[in-house]
């Protein structure tokens, strides 16, 4: 996979969490990324890093091997239109962008194309990502297993069939801000019984971490990890049990579930 050569058109908040990712991982060579954006001021970092950069994205396709599409909603066809001349059969495109359908890439840029759409999260930039692929139908397997290799080597992969994509944005993509907004309620939580805000984010931030290796080694239901912290009249349970009366698991779902809603209103 070394010498794959990818493109990223678009270097927003998703698109240079990729290109960071890629080059911390040390799976793709600094000099096989190229990374577009109108304006290459903002891209000096990813100079200093080895990485490739242009403002001109039929130049970045004819370069690339896999050609990641990282760009906003509103810009995603405009964009298609532009580098599909450039597209030829031996390159794969890959939509980090919500909404946008494999059927509509693919009448944009033509048949000839494998397309995928995959969503991952910022965590790509730690190698951390959680990311939800989807394929064409007939994909051939030599095909899909060279895109779910490549986000392999920032995080976690999982097929899903194109219908949970949108699924799949709330509760990876958004889920990094929800969980992110747990470890600073649980932080201030800290702050308030005695802790430095330094130490208690320390805390929490090493806690969640230890919860989520519990439940990837062990394989258990969260209920099984919580059974094991509660102890009758204890001070968990007693925790637990004020969160549920102030309404935690229930905000948390509506919350999703309003967020899910949110995208199905922008198809």
């Amino acid at each position: 996979m070394n010498n794959l050569k990818i493109s990223i058109i678009g270097a927003g908040n998703i698109g240079s969490a990729f290109a960071l990712g890629l080059q911390k991982s040390g799976k793709i060579l600094p000099e096989n990324v190229m990374v577009t954006r109108r304006n290459l001021e903002k891209l000096t970092t990813f100079s200093e890093f080895g990485i490739q950069t242009t403002a001109d994205n039929r130049e970045a396709v004819r370069f690339a091997d896999v050609v990641i599409l990282a760009v906003k909603p509103y810009q995603a066809e405009e964009i298609l239109a532009e580098i599909a001349s450039e597209i030829s059969s031996e390159k794969i495109i890959v939509s980090m962008v919500t909404g946008l359908k494999i059927s509509k890439i693919k009448a944009i840029v033509g048949n000839h194309v494998f397309a995928f759409r995959a969503m991952p999260n910022t965590a790509m930039a730690t190698c951390e990502s959680m990311t939800c692929i989807s394929s064409e139908k007939n994909c051939p397997k030599e095909i899909a297993t060279r895109v779910t290799d490549l986000f392999s080597a920032v995080g976690e992969t999982e097929l899903i069939d194109e219908a949970l994509q949108e699924a799949s944005t709330i509760l990876g993509a958004s889920g990094i801000a929800f969980a992110l907004r747990y470890i600073r309620a649980a932080t201030q939580g800290g702050i308030e019984i005695g802790f430095s805000a330094r130490t208690a984010q320390r805390i929490v931030a090493q806690t969640v971490k230890g919860a989520v290796s519990l439940l990837n080694e062990r394989g258990e239901h969260p209920e099984g990890e919580i059974d094991l912290v509660t102890t009758p009249k204890g001070v968990t349970i007693t925790g637990l049990n004020e969160m549920e009366h102030q309404g935690f698991s229930s905000a948390l779902i509506k919350g999703l579930t309003a967020s899910y809603r949110k995208i199905e209103d922008l198809k």
